[in-house]
């Protein structure tokens, strides 16, 4: 970690060293961090479906190369497109279409609400009929292999099967959703409709929301304003009931898995067996201590068997389906913290445990898929450093090999025959490497080095480093300091905090894994400074499950920790330090501002949870229990009961359209600040959700800014 410390100074000294002395704007910051002054990248680099060669867009043309050759050719232009779009009365495109391999010889876009194939071969375009969803539809999921494709319209699901749009469901109540997202995306739930491996059946999610709490969510666009009503299952509430169904495209009948009772209960990491036979399932219980891993018939919905099952302390978290061997339909992969790091476990379908594939003071971050041969399984990792990322393979005895070189973080997409891979890597000091390599490490091509998209501006130091928690656990940190930097000056301090489950801030790719918004502030004169705390993710289950049942409290102990550190360099202006955070974070700016009163002068918290029983079940009961499991822990991290130790200036801000922290909870709050006499200022964006998008995120973060020098300078 030391030398990624030294290199990172080292570096951006010398950007510094030959930077100009322009500015960033207010808008460049915001808007242009993935736009203009991102690192170059190449557009649309993909893996051409079946092949080792790979894609890209350059000058409105597609092209392709390969690791093999240092021949590129060109596919398609943007040009060719419009013609034969034009002869098809099908009008013309400003620039070249998001595209999609479905062969290793043709490719389909989207324009407009029509869909396109085109034949490299034959350089022939034409309009995919069968896969038009309607205007309305959403959540469209394509089988491949038949080309039918699901969707949902509403509540219901919907389904082109050989051209011809069916409805499968028809409830007529809308607190009865079928094909979407269950449980509000926590447990690794990302959709709501799984096809089997030959496309012949659909399983699908049902969610029965009647018995959950209807929330308004005003809208504020009509006169007069109006209620839209949404179902929002508040901790220790009732919860929404799920079950799973298998549509059978042959019989044009469903089977509802017989997942039992309770009712409240999760139904997460849905896999199908290679055969199409059975459906697997993690059931969780409510309490989420507790899941199995379920077999059922995927044709009657009877239970088969459970293979295993897990219990936790505290709380399990499944967030992946298993991962079958492609050479052997009855063995598969499974990811688990039961050794107290996330790591790949091989089982066979009789739920017998035949080896743990990975183990270390590491986690597994992100599972990569199996090759086909059965060989290797492939993952990123942060087997180097929490903040780093490489890919790495490892076969059925454990043999693990890394296959990513260099100190930063590697973005890594396989061929289909996992013989190849691209590398997007970045660093502290680098900002965009894009190499393509062979799996077995033999060859590799530099496809594209990034120069620094900041090299006009006046850019300061960034400084990556650890600091010590109370338990002696290192607590990663992140510093920004202004371009003309001056150690005998004292540098007024913004803290930008999270410090929540599942989120990490700090990471070493460029610009630490910050945005431009923080070398704006230190363009500005100020520290910017950030602290990943106990609590967050991929450092291990001791360290993220110490805040079980009392949120608010390790995190704010480890944050003094930062100020303590903050305070003991003699640049840092100890009477000038302000915070800001958004969502968790601005649950943590409130916190500090008022359980720690005086330590910071200003604070800014977006989004704020102030009570843990006015946010969702799923996420609070899994880190707090329910409200009457665990009264003291509600008790103890409510913030209104602190709200009259608030030293300092606090601005809350929230969007009127929030359904993840219901904009309840920052309006109670300030009906208990004027309660009291404690002043507050606040302010709200109409018609935005729980963040602030697009071209009004400018206006956010001019009103953070400004709030926080006012503050800071008064």
């Amino acid at each position: 970690m030391k030398k990624t410390i030294i290199s990172a100074f080292v570096l951006l000294l010398c950007f510094s060293a030959v930077a100009q002395d322009k500015l960033l704007t207010m808008e460049e910051a915001i808007l242009q961090g993935r736009r203009a002054l991102a690192p170059e990248n190449l557009n649309q680099l993909k893996w051409i479906k079946g092949s080792a060669d790979y894609s890209f867009v350059e000058k409105e043309s597609l092209k392709s190369a390969s690791l093999r050759s240092d021949l590129t050719k060109e596919l398609c232009s943007l040009d060719n497109l419009n013609k034969k779009l034009n002869a098809m009365a099908a009008g013309k495109l400003k620039a070249f279409p998001r595209y999609t391999w479905v062969s290793s010889t043709a490719f389909e876009f989207r324009k407009g609400d029509d869909t396109y194939n085109y034949n490299i071969p034959s350089r022939s375009l034409t309009a995919v009929k069968s896969a038009v969803v309607p205007k309305t539809g959403a959540h469209a999921d394509k089988r491949p292999i038949t080309k039918n494709v699901a969707y949902t319209i509403d509540n219901n699901l919907y389904l082109i099967k050989n051209g011809e749009h069916e409805q499968i469901t028809k409830d007529e109540d809308k607190a009865i959703v079928n094909g979407q997202v269950v449980h509000r995306y926590e447990f690794g739930v990302s959709k709501g409709i799984f096809w089997s491996p030959d496309g012949s059946q659909l399983a699908y999610y049902r969610k029965d929301e009647t018995m959950v709490t209807d929330y308004p969510i005003m809208d504020m666009t009509t006169m007069p304003a109006t209620p839209t009503t949404v179902k929002y299952p508040f901790a220790g509430a009732a919860s929404h009931h799920v079950t799973l169904g298998v549509y059978n495209l042959r019989t044009e009948k469903t089977v509802w898995m017989k997942t039992g009772e309770p009712k409240e209960q999760y139904l997460t990491n849905i896999a199908w067996s290679p055969d199409g036979k059975t459906i697997y399932i993690v059931i969780l219980n409510r309490d989420q201590n507790h899941f199995k891993m379920n077999a059922y018939n995927a044709s009657t919905g009877d239970f088969i068997e459970t293979l295993f099952e897990e219990k936790e302390e505290k709380y399990a978290q499944p967030l992946h389906a298993m991962e079958f061997i492609p050479t052997r339909d009855n063995q598969f992969i499974w990811q688990s913290r039961r050794d107290g790091w996330n790591h790949l476990y091989l089982y066979n379908t009789d739920g017998k445990l035949i080896s743990q594939l990975t183990k270390g003071e590491w986690e597994v971050d992100d599972f990569k898929g199996i090759d086909p041969q059965g060989e290797y399984a492939y993952f990123t990792a942060t087997k180097e450093s929490p903040i780093n990322r490489d890919l790495y393979r490892v076969n059925a005895s454990g043999k693990i090999t890394r296959l990513t070189k260099g100190d930063g973080f590697h973005s890594v997409s396989l061929s289909d025959d996992f013989n190849y891979f691209i590398d997007n890597f970045s660093s502290v000091e680098t900002p965009r490497i894009v190499t393509i390599q062979n799996t077995d490490g033999k060859k590799s091509k530099e496809l594209l080095k990034a120069g620094n998209p900041l090299k006009d501006y006046k850019i300061g130091e960034i400084g990556m480093f650890t600091i010590e928690a109370e338990d002696g656990s290192d607590l990663h940190c992140r510093m920004f300091r202004p371009a003309d930097f001056d150690a005998r000056k004292k540098y007024p301090v913004v803290v930008y905090v999270y410090g929540g489950p599942g989120v990490q801030l700090i990471r070493n790719r460029w610009l630490g894994g910050a945005n431009l918004w923080y070398h704006y502030m230190a363009q500005q004169g100020y520290i910017v400074f950030t602290l990943e705390n106990r609590g967050t993710p991929l450092r291990g289950k001791e360290f993220e499950q110490i805040t079980f049942r009392n949120l608010g409290k390790i995190e704010m102990e480890d944050q003094m920790k930062g100020v303590e550190y903050l305070k003991g360099l003699k640049y840092v202006d100890s009477e000038r330090l302000a915070i800001h955070g958004w969502s968790y974070g601005g649950y943590m700016t409130t916190t500090l501002m008022t359980r720690k009163p005086g330590t910071f002068k200003v604070g800014v918290g977006g989004g704020p949870v102030i009570d843990w029983k006015m946010y969702e079940i799923m996420y609070t009961e899994r880190f707090m229990d329910t409200p009457e499991a665990n009264p003291e822990g509600y008790k103890e991290t409510s913030l209104f009961q602190y709200i009259e130790n608030l030293q300092g200036k606090l601005l809350l801000i929230h969007g009127t359209d929030d359904d993840v922290v219901v904009w309840q909870h920052s309006l109670d709050y300030l009906r208990e600040c004027v309660n009291k006499g404690v002043q507050v200022d606040y302010f709200v964006y109409p018609g935005h959700p729980h963040n602030v998008r697009g071209k009004d995120r400018v206006h956010l973060m001019q009103k953070v800014t400004d709030y926080i020098v006012d503050g800071l300078e008064d």
